[in-house]
């Protein structure tokens, strides 16, 4: 039977229409990856935006001129909460390729696998030496409990240059699950981080101030150190200094003399033009070397700077504060024959900090250690936005200056009764439209007023405690201890992380520190649910799958019968 031409004709037509049809969607995926390749996008469905990296971070890996390589030595038989840390450090790597293609390279190690436990330890002490600290952890595999040493870190290598990154950071006083959440929040920000100070071309320029007593060298140098890997770093003698624009930022670590008029002029010009200032400053005067005994007095600074502050929005108060978090202070308590018995006590003038506001600077910040703290109250300035950074527990007092300070107080027992005062913030960051001290007032003799701004943007960090920057001395070498190191009780604090992040905030506050706001949130199993539950979710998950599919197959056989019934 011949088929009619007009059947002929309909069945070529939709022949070409079906190949019309494949040509435009060929087109199509050609053109969507053409326009792929100049306009990068990804999509992160996840509801905490864990796999979304900062633009600042991203603006970065798109510019590198090299390769940067990564080397992370967290592989190997590792517990299960470092294989979460492990596997969202790959997942960070990954996104970085994303916006770095072959120019980030990177190899998980495991340290363990040394031929010989010669070149295992040697191995293990060169890393150490580039800063990656191991970690002692105690595994439970039924009946026996193993311990394994775990190096959380990564090198950070390019152009012939490298730089050691702890990943397993966060607030030492949070149980463990909490500090590896905070740990794998932190990853894209410490590994960012590397990657720019061993990348970039302009450093930021800060000032050192000078000339009204500020601390030694060698109680500074610890910092002055750290601040110089990452900034170019001058000194600048305030009186005689004439232009300080020419910096990013300033840093005041406790001066101990007044500021002449002059000096407040400059210090309140540049900050309205733009300038940055991260002031330490104490408030009350105490010498610890005599403090044995009868003890001292803690007696006021007189440094001209109350204005200058109270204009800007904070009052540092003429007063020290007790905190019962506190360091400790070594005590003779008596005598053991002929040797004295030496005990660590607590000693409220020492606050141990471990409460933060919310801010990108203090986020999982482990706690910081602190000397003779004065309180902060904030007043009106209009256009100054005022974040509370760091504070003390809740269990606090104060005492106005004059101050009795004795070391022969440790020895009387404690009531917690007395620290009843709340929590009292002692670092604070302020932000926004600055209205200059000399605004309505007469310049200070020998300045002239020509030029001069009356309101203007700035930032500034004002901590109520110099001390906090200032690094302990081993007397037996003369050399300094790492800045946040306790040698009296061996711990290490971070202090110089936070000098660190608020800086970085300072200079660049829309920069990688903003990374460090990444939050991830722990969703935990109920325990107690889950054992009651157990078998009832077993059962579910095995059953309903195979369920499914012989439902699934007897609904197929069914519609496949009642279709082929009708020929």
């Amino acid at each position: 039977m011949v088929r009619p031409q007009k059947e002929q004709y309909s069945g070529t037509q939709k022949k070409i229409e079906n190949l019309l049809q494949l040509g435009i969607i060929i087109v199509s995926l050609l053109i969507i990856n053409l326009l792929a390749q100049d306009y990068f996008f990804r999509l992160d469905l996840t509801g905490d935006k864990r796999y979304t990296i900062t633009e600042a971070t991203g603006n970065m890996l798109q510019n590198l001129d090299d390769v940067v390589y990564v080397d992370v030595y967290l592989e190997g038989d590792v517990p299960a909460g470092f294989k979460r840390l492990q596997r969202s450090i790959r997942e960070t790597l990954e996104e970085f390729r994303s916006y770095a293609g072959a120019n980030v390279q990177y190899t998980f190690i495991d340290p363990a696998t040394a031929t010989s436990p010669a070149a295992q330890n040697e191995f293990y002490r060169s890393l150490t030496e580039k800063g990656i600290q191991p970690t002692n952890i105690y595994d439970t595999d039924g009946s026996n409990r193993t311990q394994k040493l775990v190096f959380p870190g990564a090198v950070v290598s390019y152009g012939g240059r490298e730089k050691g990154v702890m990943l397993l950071r966060g607030n030492q006083a949070a149980s463990t699950e909490e500090k590896l959440n905070q740990s794998v929040e932190g990853v894209e920000y410490q590994l960012a981080s590397a990657i720019q100070e061993l990348t970039q071309e302009r450093r930021y320029r800060v000032g050192w101030l000078s000339g009204h007593g500020e601390l030694d060298s060698i109680r500074v140098r610890s910092i002055r150190e750290a601040i110089e890997e990452e900034y170019t770093l001058e000194e600048v003698h305030l009186p005689t200094a004439r232009n300080l624009q020419l910096f990013d930022a300033l840093i005041m670590a406790k001066p101990q003399r007044a500021f002449s008029e002059t000096d407040k002029f400059k210090l309140d010009q540049y900050l309205l033009q733009g300038g940055r200032g991260l002031f330490f400053v104490d408030m009350v005067q105490v010498n610890m070397d005599s403090a044995g005994g009868d003890g001292t007095l803690g007696v006021p600074y007189d440094l001209n700077l109350d204005d200058l502050f109270f204009r800007y929005g904070i009052r540092i108060n003429r007063n020290l504060v007790q905190d019962l978090s506190s360091g400790f202070y070594p005590v003779v308590v008596g005598n053991m024959g002929d040797q004295p018995q030496v005990r660590m006590l607590p000693w409220p003038f020492f606050p141990v900090l471990n409460n933060y506001g919310p801010s990108p600077i203090v986020r999982n910040l482990d706690a910081v250690y602190s000397k003779f703290t004065s309180s902060i109250d904030t007043v009106k300035a209009e256009g100054v936005s005022k974040t509370p950074l760091v504070l003390t527990s809740r269990y606090t007092r104060s005492f106005e200056a004059p101050v009795r300070v004795s070391i022969n107080d440790l020895r009387r027992e404690i009531n917690p009764a007395q620290y009843n005062q709340g929590v009292v913030p002692v670092a604070y960051l302020l932000e926004g439209s600055f209205s200059s001290l000399y605004r309505n007032r007469l310049a200070p003799e020998g300045v002239s007023p020509e030029g001069m701004l009356e309101r203007g943007e700035s930032k500034m960090i004002v901590v109520s405690d110099g001390d906090l920057l200032a690094n302990e001395i081993n007397y037996r070498t003369g050399e300094p201890y790492p800045l946040g190191f306790a040698p009296f009780t061996e711990q290490a604090f971070a202090n110089q992380e936070f000098v660190l992040n608020a800086l970085a905030y300072l200079v660049n506050e829309n920069g990688l520190i903003l990374a460090r706001n990444k939050e991830v949130r722990i969703r935990p199993l109920d325990p107690i649910k889950l054992k009651e539950e157990k078998l009832f979710w077993q059962v579910l998950n095995m059953a309903v799958p195979v369920l499914l599919v012989i439902i699934m197959g007897i609904l197929v056989s069914f519609w496949r019968r009642r279709r082929y019934t009708k020929f």
